[in-house]
């Protein structure tokens, strides 16, 4: 079948290797061959429109999880489902009948796993992983973060993308197996209801846009002491007086209101 879908021709191409030959003055001129294939349209649309038909309803069988919820074993069956689709169409050597197999039984494999992961929390735990708390109590915890493969500086994005830029602001946070960060913000950083607005609370003014982190996974970050307009010893003064030094601080804040939150190396989860 492959031999009508790809007519493959070989056309000789010359080109110059000067190669010294042990122990002779003699110089090789190797010839490289290069092929160009003529591709059978009709065949190759054929192919297409099998692979896309057989890819719909797999699609349909899986269901919607595979996307809406992406685990990383989802993630991997679909970069392997795809690479199986793709070969199916494009590669001469493989032939239709076997890649629609190979599909077939790829989604078959799925569709079981997904069924193990439903009926028994040992296989759910064994496929997908368990939650990871990375905040504890306003405490980033480490050991969790090196786990779940997270810097401080990504730990910060996710947050900021729940709309919370500082992590002091962050009472309890869970990174999900589907990779997406829950969070739990502490009381008083929680939106202002109807019952506190009646109240009539003054709303402090802050000193700084952003809270701004000033020492990131035990080192110092200077451009953000310098654009803040703080010095060194400034952070050294600070420090010392919550009875610390630099070396045992994970990462420091300066908050919106001026004010330094620290959190310290080494924190465990109880």
């Amino acid at each position: 079948m492959y031999k009508k879908m790809f007519h493959c021709q070989n056309k000789d191409e010359s080109w110059q290797e000067n190669r010294l030959v042990s122990k002779s003055n003699t110089f090789l001129q190797p010839i490289k061959t290069k092929t160009r294939c003529n591709v059978n349209i009709s065949e190759l649309l054929i192919r297409i429109s099998v692979s896309f038909l057989v890819l719909f309803l797999l699609a349909r069988l899986m269901g919607r999880k595979e996307i809406a919820q992406m685990t990383f074993f989802n993630f991997v069956s679909a970069i392997a489902i795809g690479s199986i689709a793709a070969n199916t169409v494009l590669n001469p050597n493989v032939a239709l009948r076997s890649g629609v197999i190979a599909l077939t039984g790829w989604a078959v494999f799925t569709i079981l796993m997904g069924y193990l992961d439903i009926k028994s929390r040992k296989a759910r735990l064994f496929l997908e992983g368990q939650p990871l708390i990375v905040i504890k109590d306003g405490k980033v915890m480490e050991d969790s973060l090196r786990k779940a493969r997270l810097d401080i500086d990504a730990l910060n994005a996710l947050l900021r993308q729940k709309n919370i830029f500082s992590i002091s602001d962050a009472d309890y946070a869970v990174f999900e197996t589907d990779g997406k960060l829950s969070v739990l913000k502490k009381e008083g950083k929680r939106p202002l209801t109807q019952s506190h607005a009646a109240q009539g609370n003054p709303v402090p003014k802050d000193a700084y846009p952003v809270g701004t982190a000033v020492i990131s996974d035990g080192q110092l970050v200077s451009r953000n002491l310098d654009g803040l307009n703080l010095s060194q010893e400034w952070l050294e003064d600070q420090l010392q007086q919550s009875g610390a030094s630099l070396s045992d601080v994970f990462y420091a804040e300066v908050q919106q209101n001026g004010t330094l939150y620290v959190d310290y190396k080494d924190d465990q989860l109880q």
